[in-house]
C-alpha cells in the first residue's frame, strides 16, 4: 500500500518542484556539494554529513552520492534541492539502491528516504556559485 503513495508523492514533487527547478535553472545557484543530516534510529544519534558532489560518503551502512545541488539566490525564498543516490551496503556483493531522486530542504517529507534504520535529509548546499551567465 505504501508503494502507490510513494509514487504519487514523487510525481507530485516532480510536477510542483522539479519542473520550476528545470524551467528557471538560470535563477538557481550550483553547489559543489551538500550538507545533509542523518539520524540513526537505533542509537537516536543525529550526524551532520558533508557530501561533496560525485564522491561517495558513508553514513552507517549507507553510501550517499550527491549528483547535483541547487540553491535559490539569497534574495529569493530559501530552498535547496539535492539529487541523491543512496545505497545500503549491508550486503557488499549486492548493494541495494534505497533512494535515487531529488530531496528538498524546505519539504523533507515530500521525497524522503524510507529505511528502517536511517533517515537522511537535506540542510543546504555548499560553496554555491552561478550556474549560468547573468541575465541581460
Amino acid at each position: 500500500m505504501l508503494a502507490p503513495r510513494r509514487i504519487f508523492l514523487a510525481a507530485l514533487g516532480a510536477v510542483f518542484l522539479a519542473a520550476p527547478l528545470a524551467a528557471q535553472d538560470a535563477d538557481w545557484l550550483d553547489g559543489s556539494g551538500a550538507t545533509l543530516q542523518g539520524l540513526d534510529k537505533v542509537n537516536a544519534r543525529i550526524s551532520e554529513i558533508d557530501a561533496p558532489r560525485d564522491k561517495p560518503v558513508r553514513f552507517g551502512t549507507l553510501e550517499i552520492i550527491v549528483r547535483a545541488c541547487k540553491k535559490r539566490p539569497p534574495e529569493d525564498p530559501p530552498e535547496a534541492a539535492v539529487f541523491l543516490e543512496i545505497r545500503d551496503l549491508r550486503t557488499p556483493d549486492a548493494p541495494a539502491v534505497v533512494f535515487s531522486g531529488w530531496m528538498f530542504a524546505s519539504t523533507p517529507a515530500l521525497s524522503a528516504l524510507e529505511h528502517p534504520i536511517y533517515d537522511v535529509w537535506v540542510l543546504d548546499c555548499k560553496n554555491v556559485s552561478k550556474s549560468a551567465a547573468p541575465k541581460p
